[in-house]
Formats: C-alpha cells, structure tokens, sequence
C-alpha cells in the first residue's frame, strides 16, 4: 500500500529533469507514489521517469516589458494555478516539490496556499528566478551548491544534486588513463542552448591535431538537428570515428567511458561529472541567466576535477592545443578524474527524500543542516 503520492514540479529541461527523476526514484522505493507537473518539454524525458502520471498545467514566464505580454502571462499563470488547485484537491499529495523553472510556478503557489508541505531544490549555485519567486512560501530548500549561511539560510540544507540511477551505475565504472596507442574517448554536449557553438569549435579544433592524435580520437558529440550535416561531414572528411546525434538517452554511461568532457556546466551536468569522477573542460554558457553555470563550474574547478575556460577565450587554436596535452599526457587527467569524484555527492537523492518525509510529517529539517556538506 502506498505511502501517500509526492508530486513533483519540474521545468521540461534536463536540469531540472534529471534530479526531479533521481528523487523519484527513491520515493518510489521508499513505497511512495510520484506524480510529476511539468510542460510539453519533458516529453523526450518522460519516458524513463517513474512516474504513475504525469500532468501538464499552463504557465508561462514574466520575462517581456510589454504591458500586453505581461497580462498575457499572467493570465496564462491565473489559468495554471486554478488547473494546479484542482489537481492537488484530487491526487491530494502529502508533499509537494519544486525543482525550478517557469512550470513550477502554478503548482507550488497552489500547494502553498493551500496548506500542503511544500519544498523547493535549486539546483544551481545561483537561484533561479522562479525558486527565488517561491522561496519564502515554502518549508525548506535543499540545494545543490547554494550554502547554508546565504540567502533563506534557517530553510536551506545543502543536499548536492541528485543523479539519477544511470550515473550511479556509471560511477561503478573507474577510470583507466589512455595510453598512447590507445583510443581516447571524447565526450562533448551543450544542451539545447549550448552546441551549436561546439558544432563549429570541435571539428575545427580536431583538424589541428596530428593525424596519429586524430585516428585515436572516438567522439560523441551532441549536437543541434541543424548541425548535423555540417558536423558528420567534417568528421567523415578526417576519416575519424564519430557518434553524432541530437539528444543521448545513455549519456551516462557515455560520460563512464569517457577519458575527457567537453562540456556547459549546467548543475545537473557538474554534479554528475563528480559523481561519475570524469576529467572535464568546462564552459559556462555566457548567456546563462545569473551568469549561474559560471558560479556552477567555479564550485567544481575548485576541486581541481575540471578546468574552466570561458567560451570567448576558447579558440579552436587553444581546443586544439588542450585536446593534445590532455592525449599525451593521461596521468593528469587520472588526477583530475580522483580529484573530481571526491566531491561527488552520490548520496545526495536519499538525503533529499529523507527530507521529503520529514516535510511531509511536518518535522523539522534542522536535523539535515550540514549532512550533505
């Protein structure tokens, strides 16, 4: 018999996906029915999140100066909250999580007013606007780089970010060097916003290379639907082995094999590379709201797993010289690697349900304070 049902509220990004699965799956095993509220987005996601249903409720976002706009979103958020309340009184949650992102904005007002424990998680070092908007309606906050003495601090415990099964898998996996005959995985992804500058920067980068360096190469490479042509054919034109495709549904397991990354450092994406340990070159999207995928990258590279290089410094010239001595030089990216994997939070999705439990039974979350530090 269950629990009671958890509903989650997540954006349809993988940022805000991924640790909205990860969660899910330890309440599912913990007896508990999850419910998840998102948008159209999530659709490429949902077919691996363990959800008994999943339901999608209007909301917009406020970013637009037009008086027009303005009413029009508010109008779309009135509409979402109503379809939210409705929800709630049918499913009757015994909790309510937030995890960033326009569509969590109905929900959690709904929940909220309505007296139903309610939490948020912000994934990034950086809140988001929409968590920010909710964080003084809520019980707690976990998060996953946000510290314990900022902003909200008598609420906040700093759990990291949960992984989803997949990359707890993937951390079984160590990391073995490449030596110098070896093939040497790279793994590059962006995210939607972020690959097409990695479309043009890589194959460039790549035909730099000495031609022993290049035939070692095996690359995995996301990229946009658009791109893809321009991306296939250059890897074809230096006769390289290459696995380009839009979207991954085993990215962790990609990441596993890797013995370099190439990558944004959304907060999903840090958190898994440390849970992983996976030496990294990271580049902070320079439009990312907050600048948070900087602050993201800046939390990690203090570890010494990733070197962080800012996208406008990043020339195919200088890819190219740091792709040569990451491939000549394994026992450095062995040391990123250790070094990466000792701040992982791996444990960071059991601490987050034990929250959620004590929310839901209306405790005290000052028991948590400092348990995922």
């Amino acid at each position: 018999m269950s629990k009671g049902i958890v509903l989650l509220a997540a954006g349809g990004t993988g940022g805000h996906v991924f640790p909205a699965e990860a969660l899910a799956y330890k309440l599912k095993e913990r007896g508990y029915s999850v419910h998840l509220v998102t948008d159209s987005r999530a659709e490429r996601y949902a077919g691996k999140f363990p959800a008994d249903e999943i339901h999608v409720v209007p909301s917009a976002t406020i970013g637009s100066k037009n008086p027009v706009k303005v009413a029009q979103a508010l109008w779309t958020l009135w509409t979402g909250m109503r379809a939210a309340r409705k929800l709630i009184q049918r499913i009757k949650p015994v909790c309510v999580v937030g995890f960033g992102g326009y569509p969590t904005v109905p929900p959690l007002l709904a929940a909220t007013r309505m007296g139903v424990p309610s939490m948020l998680h912000e994934q990034n070092a950086v809140m988001g606007r929409a968590n920010k908007m909710l964080a003084t309606r809520v019980r707690a906050i976990a998060g996953g780089f946000l510290t314990e003495n900022g902003a909200f601090a008598e609420k906040t415990v700093t759990t990291g970010n949960p992984v989803r099964p997949a990359v707890i898998e993937a951390a079984k996996r160590p990391y073995v060097p490449s030596g110098p005959e070896d093939p040497f995985n790279l793994v590059v992804f962006g995210g939607s916003q972020g690959a097409q500058y990695f479309s043009k920067a890589v194959p460039t980068a790549i035909s730099l290379l000495e031609e022993p360096l290049r035939k070692r190469l095996r690359i995995t490479q996301q990229v946009r639907p658009e791109d893809m042509e321009t991306v296939n054919s250059c890897t074809r034109k230096l006769e390289m082995g290459a696995d380009v495709a839009p979207f991954f549904n085993d990215m962790a397991e990609r990441i596993g094999a890797a013995h370099l990354v190439l990558c944004r450092s959304g907060a999903s994406t840090v958190s898994e590379l440390a849970v992983i340990g996976r030496p990294a070159i990271l580049v902070p999207y320079p439009h990312a709201l907050d600048h948070d995928q900087a602050a993201n990258a800046a939390a990690l590279a203090a570890t010494g797993g990733v070197k962080v290089i800012v996208q406008s410094e990043l020339t195919p010239e200088k890819l190219s010289t740091i792709l040569r001595g990451a491939m000549t030089m394994p026992e450095k990216l062995a040391k990123m690697a250790a070094s990466a994997k000792q701040a992982g939070k791996a444990d960071a999705a059991n601490l987050l349900a034990d929250m959620v439990e004590a929310i839901a039974a209306g405790r005290s979350i000052q028991q948590f304070k400092g348990a995922g530090a």
